[in-house]
């Protein structure tokens, strides 16, 4: 199915997706500011199982893949303009992997057992390497988003229980980890958010144009950690929780 024709042709940088990405990183480092708050017992939340919590951070995990999808999908629509888009692809790539491993390192150091093998940057890496090559099916890809959420949603078999098998996303349940993304249902947000940039692209309807006109003035630091989401994410969580553990050093020596 070849690609729909493009009659407003996107940058591959817009400020609308910058300020989306940098609301989605501002929550995101609140969200692990009260994690971190907890498990230095100054709060006492279940993140974990409480229902509001966990709509907190489905809802941010979502806005961040989402967003994934509409960058794959602006991206393709520039890569003609690239003298290299193989080596860009693959540049993006690695970093995303390599932070994907580093975060793995940190949480054995930090967690033990409960290390984050298969977390946001890990089913990044992933996602893009399956993906990119559906990016040419336009539209098409909310169909098969909507496919892939329903089927991540409804199908669940004990075969896919264990550890090798859970990271797919049809496990019964959650396996002990700190931070667990799975291919399914979440493939099917990066699929929604590719499908529906390609419809964004073709729209000429008034508030279209307007979100593809905004400027990042006005924005201020929503814009700026936008452009810098991969940064922000690797450094906000070490950043504070060694405060917090200074701090709380600090204050249980005073004790």
């Amino acid at each position: 199915m070849p690609t729909p024709a493009r009659s407003h042709p996107l940058e591959p940088r817009l400020a609308i997706v910058d300020v989306a990405r940098g609301l989605a990183i501002a929550q995101m480092i609140a969200y692990h500011f009260c994690y971190d708050l907890n498990h230095f017992s100054w709060i006492h939340v279940a993140m974990t199982r409480d229902g509001g919590w966990i709509a907190w951070r489905t809802a941010i995990v979502s806005q961040f893949l989402f967003l994934v999808g509409v960058s794959l999908a602006l991206r393709a629509g520039a890569t003609a303009t690239l003298a290299r888009p193989r080596t860009q692809f693959w540049r993006r790539w690695g970093q995303i992997a390599a932070c994907a491993a580093l975060v793995s390192f940190t949480s054995w150091w930090l967690f033990g057992p409960r290390l984050i093998w298969f977390g946001v940057l890990h089913f990044v890496a992933l996602a893009q390497l399956l993906l990119t090559p559906l990016v040419r099916f336009g539209t098409a890809n909310v169909l098969l988003g909507a496919v892939a959420l329903a089927a991540g949603i409804l199908l669940h078999f004990p075969l896919f229980a264990p550890d090798a098998l859970s990271w797919i996303g049809f496990s019964p349940g959650k396996p002990h980890t700190e931070d667990f993304v799975p291919l399914f249902p979440w493939l099917g947000v990066v699929l929604l958010g590719i499908g529906l940039a390609h419809l964004w692209q073709r729209s000429d309807s008034s508030l279209a144009q307007w979100l593809r006109g905004l400027r990042a003035s006005g924005w201020g630091v929503l814009s700026l950690l936008g452009r810098w989401p991969l940064t922000v994410y690797i450094l906000h969580q070490p950043l504070l929780f060694g405060a917090l553990a200074l701090v709380d050093a600090w204050y249980r020596s005073r004790a």
